[in-house]
């Protein structure tokens, strides 16, 4: 089977996959999930039947439309059907899902420029002396052939606020 062949299965399985776990009976013979999965997303009873049945990928519509109703992003499913790659449709920020920079976490929070190295320094240093390790190592932005250290986010912690004080 060619690459084409492998990617229709891949995306077929995977479809075949979210429709059961989303409750479409897809296994027993009169089950009705290709039908109900067809009338939840507003498309063609047949599309949905040719995809089950590996012989075609779903048009950019029909992706869309099962993408809403299955609960996934039309990233997702223009990636997982082999239409396009990771890095054809990079995440906004340009960074890996979950993982920022000292700089671009300055930059997040608006540090202004004239604090900014030393909040980066303190930064690196905290997460230095508490054993954190970088993901990754990757280039900056704009081709700087300085490596950038990405760090795992966190949840930023705010103490309680304070009730105002009569003056």
């Amino acid at each position: 089977m060619g690459e084409k062949g492998s990617d229709m299965e891949r995306f077929a399985g995977w479809v075949e996959h979210l429709m059961r776990e989303r409750g479409y009976d897809i296994d027993s013979p009169r089950g009705g999930g290709r039908s109900r999965l067809a009338e939840d997303a507003g498309v063609h009873r047949a599309a949905v039947t040719r995809l089950l049945q590996r012989r075609s990928l779903p048009d950019l519509e029909t992706m869309r439309a099962l993408a809403r109703v299955l609960g996934v992003g039309l990233r997702d499913m223009l990636i997982e059907s082999g239409k396009a790659s990771a890095e054809d449709l990079p995440l906004p920020g340009g960074t890996p899902a979950g993982r920022v920079t000292p700089p671009e976490a300055a930059e997040m929070l608006g540090i202004p420029d004239s604090h900014r190295r030393q909040f980066v320094e303190m930064t690196e240093m905290i997460l230095a002396v508490s054993g954190a390790r970088p993901e990754e190592t990757r280039p900056a932005p704009g081709g700087v052939s300085a490596d950038r250290r990405v760090w795992p986010t966190s949840p930023v912690r705010r103490p309680p606020a304070r009730p105002a004080r009569p003056l």
